[in-house]
């Protein structure tokens, strides 16, 4: 049966209780890690960006320049450490290019 919180409860603690017996945290990264993209990246990227897709811990970007895709490619270390920076946890271990 679920705990009862008293009237006193904090409304961060009830939701993050309640993503946590319903086991919707995984979702919640994926929206953030497209959200920390999006933010990071800036517009000149995001016109290129067709797909960003989470699983697991492997960040999967499509991307409609084989230049652009290149030139990222060389910096997926720093990429991913600005992500997880952003989202002040690591999610992502991996990038890969499309």
């Amino acid at each position: 049966m679920a705990k009862r919180f008293n009237e006193e409860s904090p409304i961060g603690d009830v939701l993050k209780q309640f993503i946590q017996e319903n086991k919707l945290q995984s979702g919640i990264d994926k929206i953030d890690v497209r959200d920390a993209w999006k933010n990071l990246m800036g517009n000149g990227v995001n016109n290129y960006t067709t797909e960003i897709l989470l699983k697991g811990t492997t960040l999967y970007v499509a991307l409609s320049s084989a230049v652009l895709r290149e030139e990222l490619s060389y910096g997926k270390e720093k990429i991913i450490k600005m992500i997880n920076e952003e989202l002040r946890k690591d999610v992502v271990t991996d990038l890969i290019f499309r």
